[in-house]
């Protein structure tokens, strides 16, 4: 059965099936849009100070992690590590004075 999720304003339709884990990613970053917009909040500052100058995923998705730990009311968004290159490939494709931020390597099949 199809899953409907938004994606920055556009309506993504997706099969569950050979890419469980990008299954996975849609549909948190569907549920849990303030992870992107921390994660690039963050790379924006982070351009800003740095301008030019690469910046790892990674690093920001911990300091994600803490800022929205300490500002959620109830549960806690759980941020898992595996979204990592989701969110930087999401991330330089959608905001075009982000692009070229991380560094990537190709993914698997």
């Amino acid at each position: 059965m199809p899953v409907f999720v938004t994606d920055q304003d556009q309506l993504v339709v997706w099969e569950p099936g050979e890419h469980h884990l990008e299954d996975n990613f849609l549909r948190f970053h569907a549920q849990n849009p303030r992870v992107y917009q921390e994660l690039v909040s963050l790379a924006f500052r982070w351009r800003e100070r740095r301008p030019g100058e690469k910046c790892g995923i990674g690093m920001l998705f911990e300091v994600a992690r803490w800022n929205l730990l300490i500002s959620t009311a109830g549960e806690p968004v759980k941020l898992n590590n595996n979204y990592r290159a989701f969110y930087a490939r999401m991330i330089m494709e959608h905001e075009p004075d982000l692009d070229g931020l991380f560094e990537l390597r190709r993914q698997r099949p």
